[in-house]
């Protein structure tokens, strides 16, 4: 008994080891560069996009508000005050819905997260995430233009943390914060991804996600609501399942659902939106996710 321990041990090491070495890397500098731009970029990222009121932009504005979410380096409890902010000032709704939209799918340090899955892979989320962020704004203009989507009351902006004079205490306290948060799920996905190395059949894994395309995209929306939980530690166990048969859109298709579905960020969305702009919200991420992630599929098919 003893001696399988060991043996088990030695294989998980080994293949917790590999995948930490490959992944780190891309964990650091994603860090730095959240922090970096959270410190030193995150409030002309918002003061540009509230100096867009004053344009005529119009339903086009859509466009460069969606681009600012995914520069916004702020989480789902971040972003939501600031929405709530730009509310006040008078932004345009549909203007907000792709802004808010495409800031939960995505940022900064995110999106240098994802280079570990490919470059493919990386332009491929960037693409749907803007995608995404701007048919929100496009449904709210159509759907929602005669009455509020949001409803911000019980939200309201809270103060900036980076507070220190010193710009390097500034930022290594934003770094440090950053370590915190996603430290303890960065190692957990490399601790699932080691066990599932070892002990996940490949067969079993291409029958559920490789084989049947169409299945394999509707499974991945579907598990990706209760498996993800943060970005950075999904990025490891993403990068196995792709190695083993897991395609572009049904990867694509779980970032999308796990991102904005994940159970930590449903609650603060159904505070903002009420139960039938959040069902609205529930039908919309789905239906894109399973579209984009079957058209990705068919185009790599075709070409």
């Amino acid at each position: 008994m003893r001696e399988i321990l060991e043996r088990e041990l030695v294989y998980f090491w080994f293949y917790f080891s590999v995948q930490f070495e490959q992944i780190v890397w891309y964990w650091l500098f994603g860090m730095i560069l959240g922090s970096v731009i959270s410190v030193f970029g995150k409030e002309k990222i918002h003061a540009l996009f509230v100096k867009m009121r004053d344009t005529k932009m119009g339903v086009f504005g859509i466009i460069p508000a969606s681009l600012l979410g995914i520069a916004s380096p702020l989480c789902m409890y971040g972003t939501i005050p600031i929405a709530a902010s730009f509310a006040e000032k008078g932004m345009a709704e549909e203007w907000i819905a792709a802004f808010v939209m495409s800031s939960i799918l995505l940022n900064p340090q995110l999106l240098f997260y994802s280079a570990a899955l490919g470059v493919p892979a990386l332009v491929i989320r960037f693409v749907c995430c803007f995608l995404c962020g701007t048919a929100a704004g496009i449904c709210v203009r159509l759907f929602f233009k005669k009455k509020p989507f949001f409803k911000f009351t019980k939200f309201e902006e809270t103060a900036s943390r980076d507070t220190d004079p010193n710009p390097l205490i500034r930022f290594l306290k934003n770094f440090g914060r950053n370590i915190k948060a996603t430290g303890p799920y960065f190692l957990a996905g490399i601790i699932l991804t080691a066990l599932f190395q070892r002990y996940v059949p490949q067969e079993a894994f291409a029958r559920l996600f490789g084989r049947n395309r169409a299945f394999g995209v509707l499974m991945a929306a579907a598990v990706g609501v209760p498996l993800y939980v943060c970005g950075g530690g999904t990025i490891p166990l993403l990068r196995e399942w792709m190695l083993n048969g897991m395609t572009l859109g049904s990867a694509s298709a779980f970032m999308i659902t796990g991102q904005a579905m994940k159970i930590t960020n449903l609650g603060a969305v159904k505070i903002v939106l009420g139960i039938k702009h959040f069902l609205f919200f529930i039908l919309f991420t789905l239906l894109f996710a399973l579209l984009s992630g079957l058209a990705i599929d068919l185009v790599r098919i075709n070409f």
